[in-house]
């Protein structure tokens, strides 16, 4: 029921259209309706700044209040900015499920985190151990990259 009433309102929102400012990270998402609903304000913002900011500080920023419409906009596009910089299109699935069954899966997790973290140490020393031991923790620590 909320997806439903927000897609509603995404839709409605749609029909806004704002410039978007070429530089920035809005252009990386700009078929994206909700990022094209949004003031050019805040599409010229920096994408941490952006990810992080509320309508509270929005307020304190411009001196303007956003309304309800607005809100639920900038939380949408918030929200699909975050989904699509994780996704991370190194490695397709079919190939990480092929390397996760013959146990090189710390491989694959090492070039999506770009070598950082601990998922592909604990992967490999899984995997070193035991072979099912590795390919369990691949499957799990899969819906971190797709």
């Amino acid at each position: 029921m909320k997806k439903l009433l927000l897609l509603l309102l995404i839709s409605s929102i749609s029909s806004l259209s704002f410039a978007a400012v070429s530089g920035t990270w809005s252009t990386r998402y700009a078929d994206q309706a909700d990022v094209q609903a949004l003031p050019p304000g805040l599409q010229q913002m920096a994408l941490d700044q952006f990810l992080e900011l509320t309508p509270s500080t929005y307020r304190e920023l411009t001196g303007e209040r956003l309304s309800l419409v607005q809100t639920v906009t900038l939380k949408a596009a918030q929200k699909y900015v975050r989904k699509q910089s994780k996704k991370s299109d190194d490695i397709p699935k079919g190939l990480y499920i092929v390397l996760a069954i013959f146990g090189w899966a710390w491989l694959a997790m090492g070039i999506m985190d770009n070598w950082e973290g601990s998922n592909w140490w604990m992967n490999l020393i899984l995997t070193i151990l035991c072979w099912i031991p590795g390919v369990i923790h691949a499957f799990i620590k899969m819906e971190e990259y797709y």
